[in-house]
């Protein structure tokens, strides 16, 4: 038998608890369970608390999920609304080398989806936590013409050993994690299709991306990455963010990009401009080089370049020659999709 729900607001909070919570309701005050004992009050309160272990640092993060924007409404299941908008924040938490604890929801949406949708959305959302291993510790609710989604994650890691895009030197070489331009040819693919097949696995990455949890915390345990920062945007653009904040220049080599299966002309274009594919991507010294296992967690690292003198991001192609990689990837100022 479906569960009867209050209309309104409080409606749509009963669901939201009732995804998240044993039981479905909360007394105002009352402590949720917390897999790491990170949230001492959680939802049914004015704020949530939480409490840090001993020696470590808090990481923040926010991130904004839009319908037109970021997702269609008419092409993306809202279950993959819900993980994706959780995935895209926890991914900054991997890319500082930290574990998420707990996150902030903040929803706007139309009244007609407050159902059905909302239940799918919160579904997806709830699978995400719990893969993340991040739980629900509060948020907002409000009513709005189109969605909008915005979540706030709170994370750990040891203190003094966050990874920063800062702490790129001259000669370290350029790695990056998985493959690169698939959530984009993903995206082109749905945008395209009159069906979608969830079987579909060049779908999966934009739909259901996976932060490098395991890789950012290896890599801050271990010391190895001198800086780091997650691939949202492009890696054209999102190196030119790491040498900016460094103070170096760079040098990709086009055949060693870990490209989507495509022709050569796309792939190399997915790969150096395509965006949402939450991988890592950090420098490494020389010396400490061949402590970069092939593998980690499953997920493939390759070394695409290395760090230059200066302020400029080159790629180099298969004949050697030179030329300035142009910033090619999202920008939500510049470009149009």
């Amino acid at each position: 038998m479906r569960k009867r729900f209050e209309s309104g607001e409080g409606g749509m909070l009963e669901r939201i608890r009732g995804a998240f919570v044993p039981g479905g309701r909360v007394r105002a005050g009352v402590a949720l369970p917390s897999r790491a004992g990170f949230v001492s009050l959680g939802m049914g309160d004015d704020a949530a608390l939480v409490k840090p272990g001993h020696g470590r640092e808090v990481i923040l993060t926010c991130d904004w999920f839009l319908e037109g924007t970021h997702f269609l409404r008419d092409k993306h299941r809202a279950d993959s609304v819900g993980w994706k908008c959780l995935a895209r924040a926890v991914s900054d938490v991997a890319a500082m080398g930290g574990v998420p604890s707990c996150f902030l929801l903040s929803l706007a949406l139309p009244k007609e989806l407050s159902g059905r949708w909302l239940d799918e959305f919160l579904g997806g959302l709830k699978r995400a936590a719990g893969a993340f291993g991040c739980e629900l510790a509060g948020g907002d609710t409000t009513e709005r013409r189109e969605v909008l989604v915005n979540v706030t994650v709170v994370g750990e890691v040891a203190s003094g050993r966050g990874l920063r895009r800062s702490g790129a030197r001259i000669g370290d070489i350029i790695y990056v994690s998985g493959r690169l331009g698939e959530a984009e040819l993903g995206l082109k693919l749905l945008r395209r299709a009159k069906r979608v097949s969830l079987r579909d696995a060049r779908l999966q990455k934009h739909l259901y991306p996976e932060p490098r949890l395991a890789l950012g915390r290896w890599l801050s345990e271990k010391r190895v990455a001198s800086a780091a920062m997650d691939l949202s945007d492009g890696l054209s653009s999102d190196l030119r963010r790491l040498c900016v904040a460094s103070g170096v220049g760079s040098v990709v080599e086009i055949e060693k990009l870990p490209a989507v299966r495509a022709d050569k002309a796309n792939r190399v274009h997915l790969a150096l401009h395509g965006g949402d594919d939450y991988e890592l991507l950090f420098t490494v010294a020389q010396k400490k080089a061949q402590r970069v296992p092939r593998l980690i967690g499953g997920v493939e690292l390759t070394a695409i370049g290395e760090i230059t003198q200066g302020r400029e991001v080159m790629e180099v192609d298969e004949r050697g020659k030179k030329k300035t990689l142009e910033a090619g990837g999202w920008d939500p100022f510049r470009t149009s999709r």
